[in-house]
């Protein structure tokens, strides 16, 4: 890991947020992600299971957890299996944890080696009523691939047929959804790294540079800041690539004239910020560049006020509608009448916004969260309007983090510049 080590308190709170939701005489398993494999002897790297170190900490493959607040001894309510570390896998990947140091950063005081598990976990099951099994319940999940937990949850089904099975990811997406203060200081140094990573842009962005230029420019201030790098595939979009909403390329040139949209953003200890900006590459904004931009970003600032306690998203939602029609008919991109004769399912000003404002943010981009229910307090949203004319050649989104209070909603990215003057100062300072 390259993060701060972080204070296993925030683990073991979670734990017990946890806890509270399960039913009497009940345990639950959660599984570490695999290794994928790509070609050869090479892997993808290490990602792992978000509600595995939203509850542990534990940043390595081979690990389970298992909670069993009933357990008859009284004391195995927490157990971690971990990876039998070796001389040799300390000579060729670095040692795993130790038991001590797992102990350290979970707080979990039972710790076994991972080949224990089958044998160990057997004497718990037993015990219990009904088990907790853990799943990637997320609505835009379309992954085929079978998972470590689809694996291990299937074998624990055949093996222990009479008892209970109970979903975890409905706590998980409930509790995961409210963030501690540790949590948001995660996530704001997330956008702090952000921010570093964006202002370097500013002098650096000029025609005849490439989209694959800036991208490198990014990584390297985000790891230097301690980050793994980009929370998700970085979206690097000059010109008319700006109006691909999931535009990945990154390989064309910035040409004076151009708008450059960014949606770019770095993680920090697995969690993730989010934003996107939009630059124009000679400097410049044109009038109409200007025009469309303001329009954005006026639509952002009232969305905003809107990310507050109590609030629906069907309200909400509704609200950001209004606000963007008001703006499309502003600029000429629809008319009343379009509204007027509009399909209530598919309204006029989705021809120019297609996708959704907001989204839960979190140790996933996508994070958890219900949608159908009133936002809280300590819930962390983005906000990403945004206007594709694809005949202009011009695509304008504008994204920042918003934390939801008792009060007024919470910026966490109110220091990176977006106000256009703004930016065409700081290009040409």
């Amino acid at each position: 890991m390259k993060y701060a080590e972080i204070p296993n308190g925030l683990f073991i709170d979670n734990r017990n947020k946890f806890k509270n939701h399960l039913k009497p005489n009940s345990l639950a398993v959660f599984f570490s992600n695999d290794i994928m494999p790509t070609n050869a002897d090479g892997t993808m790297g290490f990602k792992q299971n978000s509600d595995l170190f939203y509850l542990t900490g534990i940043d390595q493959e081979e690990t389970i957890l298992v909670i069993f607040p009933d357990v008859k001894d009284g004391k195995h309510t927490e157990v971690l299996f971990i990876k039998e570390t070796s001389e040799l896998i300390a000579v060729w990947e670095g040692a795993k944890l130790t038991k001590e140091e797992a102990t350290q950063v979970s707080g979990i005081k039972n710790i076994y080696w991972h080949h224990e598990f089958e044998k160990v976990f057997k004497t718990f099951a037993y015990q219990a009523e009904n088990i907790y099994l853990n799943s990637n319940e997320h609505t835009r999940n379309s992954n085929e691939t079978e998972t470590a937990e689809d694996r291990l949850n299937a074998k624990l089904r055949a093996k222990f047929p009479l008892h209970s099975i109970y979903r975890c990811a409905p706590i998980m997406h409930k509790i995961r959804a409210i963030k501690s203060a540790y949590e948001i200081e995660l996530m704001q140094k997330a956008c702090d790294i952000t921010e570093l990573g964006f202002r370097r842009l500013l002098k650096f962005v000029k025609p005849g540079v490439h989209e694959h230029e800036i991208e490198a420019e990014l990584i390297h201030e985000f790891i230097r800041n301690r980050s793994k790098g980009f929370a998700y595939g970085p979206i690097i979009a000059a010109g008319k690539n700006s109006c691909v909403l999931h535009y990945i390329e990154n390989n064309k040139e910035c040409k004076d004239g151009d708008i450059l949209l960014l949606d770019v953003a770095a993680e920090y200890a697995n969690y993730a910020s989010d934003l996107t900006r939009v630059l124009p590459v000679n400097g410049k904004f044109t009038k109409r560049q200007k025009e469309v931009y303001n329009a954005v970003l006026h639509v952002k600032n009232e969305a905003t006020k809107l990310l507050v306690q109590g609030n629906t998203f069907e309200k909400y939602n509704k609200a950001v509608g209004e606000l963007m029609t008001e703006q499309l008919i502003k600029l000429g991109l629809i008319k009343t009448d379009d509204v007027k004769k509009q399909n209530p399912n598919w309204p006029a000003y989705k021809k120019y916004f297609m996708h959704g404002t907001s989204h839960f943010l979190g140790l996933d981009v996508h994070d958890v969260g219900f949608f159908h229910e009133p936002m809280q307090a300590g819930m962390v949203f983005t906000v990403e309007p945004g206007i594709y004319i694809p005949e202009e050649n011009l695509g304008i989104r504008l994204e920042d983090n918003i934390l939801v209070t008792t009060s007024a909603p919470v910026n966490l990215m109110k220091n990176i510049p977006i106000e256009a003057d703004e930016i065409e100062f700081l290009m040409n300072a």
